[in-house]
């Protein structure tokens, strides 16, 4: 559609999502004349919000009223007349610093960018966590009590995941460092599934390192990280607090419950990930088009992130109403998905 209009209805168009992003209100034309580059009187730019208006990209909130873009309007804004901003050196320290993740646990990690990403935009981060599968370099286990031991596994990006596992009556601290050392040397380079399977084919063909005690202490161990996960991962939120701070009516909050039900199910995380997965980059989806919730008066940004791998083990985002400001959130969400890329590898 955007080929079938002209410089001049294309320029309004832009003016009226902009204005409608800036202040929620409806846009009329003394304001877009004072606006526009070229001199337009009021009266020709009623008629052109009027084609637009016939078009399906603007509509009337009521009569005399200005303009505001519908929401096939505004995903012709997005798709075709967006400006997208650069993020300033210190938004993109604040982002690497706040995703720095050295001696952090995946979860916290991802916790931190969603937090980062609600406070940066003042709407709802959004990211849906991994399984846990990247690539290791390190395991130990360590005693917290009578047959019970944590372990503590390190990624090859420096990311920390901790497990408390059961151990067998009678365990020497002797069995647990060489149970670690064992595992080290199984695992570094390899994912959990690769290093599962190695040690399994080692150990039925007797030829692991280890005595039965220690044996049995590797196998709880990789027992217990593999049960603890579902294959779906989680879902992160945060700031959901934000989407209610430019409520103006029922409807709007009709709009942020059935958000909030939406976010709380478990499908949603799964939604999140196969549209991220759909194409390389971010996506912005864009009311009752949006496939993630199927919300009229909401949009979703997301961007897949990666592992050392270059393979899609998430996504990251941003979720709000369909006013946002899509120039500052859609290079955000980029880099933040970057970065995060970065730190999992």
């Amino acid at each position: 559609m955007l080929e079938e209009l002209n410089l001049r209805s294309r320029e309004i168009l832009r003016l009226v999502v902009e204005g409608y992003v800036e202040t929620g209100e409806p846009v009329g034309s003394r304001t877009l004349s004072r606006k526009m580059e070229q001199n337009i009187s009021p009266a020709t730019i009623r008629n052109v919000m009027a084609d637009l208006e016939d078009a399906g990209l603007l509509y009337a909130p009521h009569t005399s009223a200005g303009r505001l873009p519908t929401e096939m309007g505004l995903r012709l804004f997005v798709d075709g007349l967006l400006q997208v901003g650069n993020l300033s050196a210190d938004e993109r320290t604040q982002i690497e610093a706040q995703c720095e993740s050295s001696g952090k646990s995946v979860t916290q990690v991802l916790e931190e960018a969603s937090g980062m990403m609600s406070g940066l935009s003042r709407m709802a981060g959004l990211v849906a966590a991994p399984t846990g599968n990247g690539r290791l370099r390190h395991i130990e286990f360590v005693s917290i009590g009578p047959g019970r031991a944590l372990v503590v596994m390190v990624s090859e990006g420096g990311l920390v995941e901790n497990r408390i596992v059961e151990m067998p009556a009678g365990v020497p601290a002797s069995a647990l460092i060489e149970a670690g050392n064992y595992l080290s040397s199984r695992i570094a380079g390899r994912t959990l599934d690769e290093a599962k399977k190695l040690i399994a084919e080692e150990i039925a063909a007797n030829r692991a390192e280890v005595d039965e005690l220690t044996g049995k202490v590797v196998e709880q161990g990789l027992a217990t990280w593999a049960n603890s996960v579902d294959g779906k991962g989680v879902l992160i939120v945060s700031g959901q607090a934000n989407l209610l701070e430019d409520v103006s009516g029922l409807a709007d909050l009709e709009h942020i419950r059935a958000l909030f039900a939406a976010l709380e199910r478990k499908e949603t995380l799964l939604n999140l990930v196969d549209a991220a997965r759909a194409a390389d980059g971010v996506q912005v989806f864009i009311g009752a088009q949006n496939e993630l919730f199927t919300l009229s008066g909401c949009s979703v940004i997301i961007a897949p992130y990666k592992n050392s791998d270059q393979k899609i083990v998430g996504a990251i985002g941003v979720v709000g109403p369909t006013r946002m400001n899509y120039a500052r959130i859609v290079p955000m969400v980029d880099y933040t998905a970057k970065v995060v890329s970065r730190m999992m590898g």
